[in-house]
């Protein structure tokens, strides 16, 4: 590959960023705020942040992701936090650990916000153009590059339709669900991207000729709904909290106290059901049109009417787009079926009956890669300084695709700065499980974050991200130290209450069996400690703050800390257990570009995934599938041989 005789644009940055989704906003707030001179490059500028599906920020399990995004110094949590319009935490009735915040999101605010940040952030050029090629040293492009020791690729920068070449030292792909899209409604197929936006239909033919291979996903979106046509006296009303929480713990909580808006509730029938099963042969998912895999966890209507015969109905949420719009989303309702069979099944639900739809619905297909091509850094094995994050990576979701994007963006900064990547394993957050599972599980079909995915979700809970991540994103650069002491204090403030609470002596006075009485608590025979009390289910610690006379006055992120750790105690203390084996696996690191063939006590299919995969330490080795325990303890013993068969490698493993 040679420059182009006719005229172009060059420049020069640290970073370039492909897409401005949710994971392209986070990577390139990331490594701009650390200092490094990126470039964002999007298909339009009035898309940044664009949530082309559901109007929500969080739910089960992704609330979690959006606090730790925020406690590593990211933004969706501040964004959303100023653009909401209700706010609910779930799963409330039961235990902390799967407690969930989850947000309704004023889409146009959302966007707006956040272009606000980028275009205040320094460091951060953005840039409206479609990226067609990534360059490397092999292209030699520029006439500089120098050959990488292993023989490897290296990035070297990219180039527009236009010409345009920008010369950089990493590059970060969040290129979501655009590259070489289509939307299909029943027979209708359109060459976009969501929402009709013009689809990136150039650089998969790049990273193919650099030795990236795709795949085809799909997912899928249900249609807006013109809120003046429906009845919403049929349907359920949905409130929001009455106190609301902030996902950011920098926000103040009273600024979040406001006027929300409501949500519904209705239902498919019979009726709904047979109309979808007579226009099978319609639908592209079972027509055979689509090639991509679907969603598991995030089906269209058409895949539950068939899958879940059983089901006689299914929920179905009517959701407010914005305070400046009348677009209602129908939540539970995504589909590929024909405009007008939507028509015909929108108007058979409670509340539908004259429905005009705004926007119809539709299945969307995009190319995106095979995970396990990656690191647990996010950077392609293939190609040393590329990185990719989001939907790119075979996820689905805006938060799943934020939390890769700050992680790419952050590692993509870290190899720039010549420090080691920040690499959060499965005991220290959701991030973690969700990159874990990415690069080292055959995901086929988009990957959807879960509580029941997290082995260790009573220490993972979304009320203590700050707890475990702050200093992380401190020690990365994005935590401010004010913030950092914050958190340090509240740490000391939390042990100290606990150690209060665990001494103090509470007896059988009448002020404490009147206490007890009025929560239909077992009366006391003998002295206790307030902790003891504290773990019974009926009581907690606020309710004992009659009965504690000498309680210091705490911030309420302090005793909320204090109530869980007293009363999950046990539980909590099994699971650090368990962390504290896990981690002893992760400590044991493997060489890096290692044959895995010269090991030979290792069954053939174990030398054939451990090569394909090339895990950073044994924990990974043993998620992955194919590798055994007897293999785990074969990689062990070769680990303790190399204490004298190659003393050096040994040496350079447990020098980190």
């Amino acid at each position: 590959m040679g420059k182009k005789n006719i005229p172009y644009i060059e420049e020069t940055y640290d970073v370039v960023v492909v897409g401005a989704g949710h994971a392209g906003c986070e990577a390139a707030l990331a490594s701009a705020r650390l200092g490094l001179e990126t470039i964002m490059f999007t298909v339009s500028v009035d898309s940044i942040a664009l949530m082309p599906c559901n109007p929500n920020i969080g739910g089960s399990s992704k609330g979690h992701l959006v606090r730790e995004i925020d406690a590593l110094g990211g933004e969706m949590g501040k964004n959303i936090d100023k653009t909401f319009i209700q706010s609910k935490m779930l799963n409330k009735s039961k235990g902390p650990a799967v407690h969930s915040l989850r947000a309704q999101a004023d889409k146009a605010e959302y966007t707006k916000e956040m272009r606000k940040t980028l275009q205040n952030t320094d460091h951060l050029t953005i840039r409206q153009a479609e990226v067609a090629e990534i360059l490397t040293n092999q292209d030699h492009f520029f006439g500089d590059e120098e050959p990488m020791e292993d023989g490897t690729q290296k990035i070297t920068g990219v180039r527009t339709v236009s010409g345009g070449t920008y010369k950089c030292k990493a590059v970060v792909l969040c290129t979501g669900t655009y590259l070489r899209a289509r939307c299909l409604t029943g027979e209708m197929i359109t060459h976009t991207g969501p929402n009709g936006l013009s689809a990136a239909n150039h650089l998969t033919h790049s990273l193919s000729k650099h030795g990236i291979e795709t795949r085809r996903f799909k997912t899928g979106t249900p249609a807006r709904i013109d809120k003046r046509s429906i009845d919403f006296s049929k349907m359920e009303e949905q409130f929001g909290d009455e106190r609301v929480v902030p996902f950011s713990f920098t926000t103040n909580p009273e600024d979040v106290q406001i006027d929300q808006v409501s949500c519904w509730l209705t239902y498919t029938n019979e009726k709904t059901h047979e109309i979808i099963r007579n226009n099978l042969d319609r639908s592209p998912i079972y027509a055979g049109v689509i090639e991509g895999t679907g969603p598991r966890y995030c089906p269209s209507i058409e895949d539950k009417v068939v899958k879940f015969a059983d089901k006689d109905r299914h929920q179905i949420f009517v959701e407010p787009e914005g305070l400046s719009t009348n677009e209602m989303y129908i939540g539970g309702m995504s589909s590929s079926l024909p405009e007008d069979v939507q028509y015909e099944m929108y108007r058979t639900l409670p509340g539908l009956e004259h429905a005009k739809i705004v926007r119809n619905a539709y299945a969307i297909e995009y190319d995106c890669i095979d995970a396990n091509n990656l690191y647990a850094s996010l950077e392609f094995k293939k190609i040393h300084g590329l990185f990719s994050g989001g939907q790119f990576n075979g996820s689905s979701g805006y938060e799943e695709a934020a939390s890769q994007g700050l992680i790419a963006g952050i590692n993509a900064s870290m190899e720039i700065l010549g420090r080691d990547p920040l690499i959060l394993d499965r005991s220290e957050s959701y991030i973690g499980v969700l990159i874990d599972d990415l690069v080292t599980k055959k995901n086929r079909e988009p990957y959807r974050m879960m509580t029941s995915r997290a082995e260790y979700r009573l220490l993972l809970r979304q009320d203590n991200a700050d707890l475990r991540l702050t200093k992380r994103g401190y020690e990365v650069g994005l935590i401010s130290q004010k913030r950092y002491d914050w958190v340090c204090k509240k740490e000391q403030l939390i042990n100290q209450e606990i150690d209060r609470v665990n001494h103090v002596k509470v007896g059988a006075s009448v002020s404490v069996q009147t206490l007890l009485m009025e929560y239909d608590s077992i009366p006391l025979n003998t002295g206790t400690t307030l902790a003891d009390l504290i773990r019974r289910p009926e009581l907690d610690y606020d309710k004992l703050a009659p009965i504690d006379t000498n309680r210091p006055k705490l911030p309420q992120e302090v005793t909320d800390q204090v109530n869980i750790l007293i009363k999950y105690e046990g539980y909590i203390t099994r699971q650090v257990k368990q962390v504290e084996k896990f981690k002893r696996l992760e400590k044991k690191l493997l060489p890096k570009n290692f044959d895995y063939k010269e090991i030979s006590g290792l069954r053939i299919e174990a030398q054939q995934k451990l090569n394909e995969f090339q895990p950073l330490n044994i924990g990974q080795a043993s998620r992955i599938s194919g590798v055994t325990p007897a293999d785990v303890s074969v990689l062990l013993v070769y680990l303790e041989q190399l204490k004298y068969s190659n003393p050096d490698l040994f040496f350079k493993l447990n020098s980190k």
